[in-house]
């Protein structure tokens, strides 16, 4: 493949990375699970087990749990049975069924028996040798697959040089899918008393192929006597699997409250298209998105009236005002709510106006904005914003 094509192509799939998205428009309604290796690829050995039944074993209670207790949710699995699954393939899978998340479970291992612990990773360009080493052992099946060189653009999984290209990708799921790993890696300390190895980023190829938030889970060493005994017993796949469930019942419930709150006061607010969510009566402040500091930006007090501003974007970290998830947009505001920053559009004193920038935004790509109130810099329901410009 020449240098053009190659490189024609990293731009096509970066494309897709860096349109900006509204975690308001991310509903979990489907995910896949993915276990990793299977068939002829036995993944890390250990003295009495192999990763590829571990994983699957992992994963198939993982989905039995989220599909009895999160009844709105499909799980896909990419395995069910001790097959062999090119990772091209396995993205493809959650691509083709348009999930909403997806997550590769797998065992860590190390040529030292010491390592021991849990970690998640999300797509990115690795940190570290050690990050490096994760990523070569798991795009190592790579090379079990016919005609590979083909099938994943002349990438080498043995090179470090190889990776390289990957610092040429921006994941515009990067936020999402790192609150997802942060779940993961606190219940699998609360629950499976696994040592916190913490979220990394490192170049994995069945994520960097997937557009969805993703994640890669190392549960434990299989490498390591304590953590294979944990890995191996029924109750240690169990727990390793409430607390990946749990993991997703908490994202699912973080990126949803939003909308559900916006949908009810659709149904019942006396002006249906403008509606505030009680929900984020607790936050913190409201400022410019470069703003060192989270002082109110509260107006004199003898303006001290109700705005009202359009809420179009959610962060995760407080991003520079010429960010282009921001398409151009000038002006922009800032609030922090659950430990998201929020970001608001406009300054009106009625709603009417308000309204007309929703249509503003919509035609910029940003179809789920709507309308808030603030008063002094603090965020306040429609409802009140309504009584207070009466009185």
């Amino acid at each position: 493949m020449g240098i053009k094509r190659k490189f024609s192509i990293i731009i096509l799939l970066t494309g897709i990375f860096l349109f900006p998205l509204s975690v308001e428009a991310q509903k979990v309604r489907r995910v896949v699970i993915d276990a990793g290796h299977g068939g002829h690829d036995p993944g890390a050995v250990g003295k009495i087990s192999k990763e590829k039944d571990i994983v699957l074993a992992i994963a198939l209670k993982t989905g039995k749990l989220i599909k009895d207790n999160l009844k709105d949710v499909e799980v896909i699995y990419t395995r069910k049975t001790d097959v062999f699954i090119e990772l091209y393939r396995r993205a493809q899978i959650a691509n083709e069924a348009k999930a909403d998340l997806f997550i590769s479970i797998h065992c860590n291992a190390n040529k030292s028996t010491s390592p021991c612990g849990a970690e998640t990773y999300v797509m990115g360009l690795h940190k570290s040798e050690a990050n490096l080493a994760v990523a070569q052992l798991e795009n190592a099946s790579i090379l079990l697959e016919d005609d590979y060189h083909v099938q994943y653009e002349g990438f080498d999984p043995k090179s470090p040089e190889g990776y390289i290209f990957f610092s040429m990708l921006q994941n515009a799921y990067l936020d999402q899918s790192l609150v997802l790993a942060s779940n993961v890696q606190k219940h699998l300390k609360e629950k499976v008393s696994l040592f916190n190895r913490g979220v990394k980023q490192a170049g994995f190829w069945v994520l960097y192929k997937t557009t969805m938030p993703s994640i890669l889970i190392e549960t434990a060493f299989i490498s390591n006597t304590i953590d294979e005994r944990l890995l191996v017993s029924e109750d240690g796949q169990q727990k390793i699997s409430n607390s990946i469930y749990q993991a997703v019942k908490d994202y699912k419930h973080a990126v949803e409250s939003e909308i559900r709150d916006f949908n009810d006061q659709m149904s019942t607010a006396t002006e249906p298209s403008i509606v505030s969510t009680e929900a984020d009566q607790d936050i913190t402040s409201e400022g410019t998105p470069d703003s060192s500091s989270n002082e109110t930006t509260a107006p004199a007090k003898s303006d001290a009236m109700p705005v009202y501003k359009v809420q179009f974007y959610i962060s995760k970290s407080k991003l520079k005002p010429e960010s282009p998830e921001f398409k151009g947009l000038k002006d922009v505001t800032w609030y922090q709510h659950q430990g998201m920053y929020k970001y608001t559009f406009g300054n009106e004193r009625t709603a009417e106006d308000a309204q007309n920038l929703v249509k503003v935004l919509a035609a910029k790509g940003f179809r789920d904005s709507f309308v808030v109130a603030f008063l002094n810099g603090q965020r306040i329901t429609i409802d009140e914003a309504k009584k207070l410009l009466k009185n």
